[in-house]
């Protein structure tokens, strides 16, 4: 299968699919894309998990809870679905940032009728949130005690480990830096201006620290890490891997860098012999509904590590 019938084949796939097909390879003009956007919303995967939202405004019992079926996952799958706003996404948007700030700034996954047992914030939820957040269009202002969170806990190794404030850490995750790199990046990306140019210098310093791990191996024996973060998943929820971390890198305009190698290498070496990518680990836990399945080729995956190896010319 040559990229042409790569492509061919991602445009037989969800509307969002599609959108992104047309907007990240093809370059399409600004008129396909919109009306393809305009789509997404009534359509397929996006369709599906708005249909879920209950009369409270939340996605399974709250905020937090069962995990995957949360309101905090599922408006992580709207937002990397390239959903628009609704009414009722603002509205419990509103309420999550009115019940669950807690004493440190940050979004905690508590909730009126059961107070959490984490007293403190989590940075990877926060990540998330800031994200999902502001691609909805959230203003700036009941957004700053986040931002303050966020740059409070950052580590001295310039990146971030959400047991920092809770059981304590000395080394960065790389699965809370991604979580909390998507956020920052959305975040300067739609011109939010407060405490801009800390985050753009946070964001630098953190992306030195995926570089310097070669994304996905030990700074100091280059053995591989975890060899779940070489596993191609989607959706990621909060956990790391090399396509999620080479994503961000092309969507944040990163040029080229030799550490990146390793992990473009290893991300061919997974494209099959029909041209696609799987999806090669899935999250156990609830979900709604799977957009794809565990083994088979993903339209997610390919479309991910395509855009991947354009930005960087493999």
């Amino acid at each position: 299968m040559n990229q042409s019938q790569q492509i061919d084949w991602l445009l037989k796939g969800d509307i969002t699919i599609q959108y992104q097909t047309h907007r990240d390879l093809l370059n399409a003009d600004q008129e396909t894309r919109q009306k393809l956007r305009s789509r997404i919303n009534q359509e397929g995967w996006t369709k599906q998990f708005l249909s879920k939202q209950n009369p409270n405004g939340h996605w399974g019992k709250s905020f937090y809870n069962p995990k995957w079926i949360s309101t905090n996952y599922t408006l992580l799958d709207l937002r990397n679905l390239e959903a628009t706003p609704t009414p009722a996404i603002m509205h419990i948007l509103d309420i999550i940032l009115q019940e669950n700030i807690e004493h440190d700034g940050g979004i905690n996954p508590k909730t009126q009728h059961k107070p959490t047992t984490i007293r403190n914030s989590d940075l990877c939820i926060n990540g998330m949130f800031l994200d999902y957040a502001i691609h909805f269009q959230v203003s700036q202002e009941p957004l700053h005690s986040i931002v303050d969170f966020i740059i409070t806990n950052q580590m001295p190794d310039g990146a971030f480990n959400c047991r920092i404030n809770r059981s304590g850490a000395t080394h960065s995750s790389l699965h809370t830096t991604i979580c909390a790199l998507e956020g920052i990046h959305n975040y300067l990306t739609h011109g939010y201006t407060y405490r801009a140019t800390q985050l753009k210098a946070i964001q630098a310093q953190a992306t030195e620290f995926l570089l310097i791990h070669r994304l996905y191996k030990s700074d100091r024996t280059g053995d591989i890490i975890n060899k779940a973060f070489s596993m191609l998943s989607h959706p990621a929820r909060w956990r790391y891997d090399i396509l999620r971390a080479l994503d961000y890198l092309q969507k944040a305009n990163h040029p080229y860098d030799l550490r990146l190698q390793d992990a473009l290498d290893l991300l061919k070496s997974k494209q099959r012999n029909d041209g696609t990518w799987p999806v090669q680990a899935k999250h156990t836990g609830q979900t709604h509904f799977d957009m794809e399945q565990t083994g088979k080729p993903s339209r997610w995956n390919t479309l991910r590590a395509l855009r991947v190896l354009n930005h960087f010319n493999i």
